[in-house]
Formats: C-alpha cells, sequence, structure tokens
C-alpha cells in the first residue's frame, strides 16, 4: 500500500472498479464512480456516453446527479468522489460546484485530466471551493482496464 492509498480508499475504489467494468462490458469506456459519505456509498456512476447518446454522461456526473438527488441538495460537502480515472475539466468543474469534500482517482489522463495533468481546476485558487486530492489509487489496476478496452478497440 502506498503512503497515500489508505484501507478505506482501496476499499472504495474496488467499487468504482466494479462500476468501471460494468461500463467496459456494455461497450462504454471503462470508468466508474462513486461517492461515499461516512461509511457508506451514496451513490453510484459508470460512463454511460453512448448508452444515452449523451457527452455528459462521464460516471462523475451521473454520480454527483444520483448523490444529490438521493440527499435533495446540491452541496455534496460531507462526500467524497472515488473515481478510476482523473477527471477531465467538464467533471472537475461539477466537482468544484457540488463542493464536494475530497477527490480520490486511479489512474491520471495526460490527454484531458483536468486535476494535475493539464490543468488543475479542483485546486485552483481563483475558484470559489477547492477539493484536496488524491491520486494513483489502485491506479494501474484503473489504468489496465483503459488499457484492455482500447488495446480491444483498435484489433477491431
Amino acid at each position: 500500500m502506498r503512503p497515500e492509498e489508505t484501507a478505506s480508499d482501496l476499499r472504495w475504489m474496488e467499487e468504482a472498479l466494479k462500476e468501471a467494468g460494468e461500463a467496459g462490458k456494455a461497450g462504454e469506456v471503462p470508468v466508474g464512480a462513486v461517492i461515499v459519505r461516512g461509511h457508506e456509498i451514496l451513490s453510484r456512476g459508470r460512463n454511460r456516453v453512448e448508452a444515452l447518446r449523451d457527452p455528459s454522461a462521464h460516471a462523475e456526473i451521473l454520480a454527483i446527479r444520483s448523490a444529490s438527488s438521493a440527499l435533495g441538495y446540491q452541496r455534496l460537502s460531507e462526500c467524497t468522489l472515488y473515481v478510476t480515472l482523473e477527471p477531465c475539466a467538464m467533471c472537475a468543474g461539477a466537482i468544484v460546484l457540488a463542493r464536494l469534500d475530497r477527490l480520490v482517482f486511479g489512474a491520471t489522463d495526460p490527454k484531458s485530466g483536468a486535476c494535475g495533468s493539464l490543468m488543475n481546476i479542483v485546486q485552483d485558487g481563483r475558484l470559489n471551493h477547492r477539493v484536496p486530492t488524491a491520486q494513483g489509487v489502485r491506479g494501474p489496476e484503473c489504468g489496465a482496464l483503459l488499457k484492455t478496452f482500447f488495446g480491444r478497440l483498435r484489433t477491431q
């Protein structure tokens, strides 16, 4: 276990990995997310861009919508988002607007990651909320799902 990987983080990322696996089985880019409040999962999300024909149907967005609906409030200030891939700019913006307490992600995304790779929206001091972030939690497993998925696409 790496220093930034707590037992709790590993446990919840396992749940996000399950969601990512289901997304991959459905032909979606295998990204999964869970939002945890206290010691329980408040919501789950997986990429559904293809199924919904909606470019905003990323795992993070769907999990945030579901959690907000479950709480009856748009602020998720007592919650942590676990996601298998570094969020893009759209998702990072939603994370800030939702006032999540913490973000934990697995694989970095050098092409469109907006939480440290290309930019860092969730830590931008010009915004009115910053989200503490842990990256690389179960990163090799998260990255392997994506590599396998895109490898299969290339061979088809």
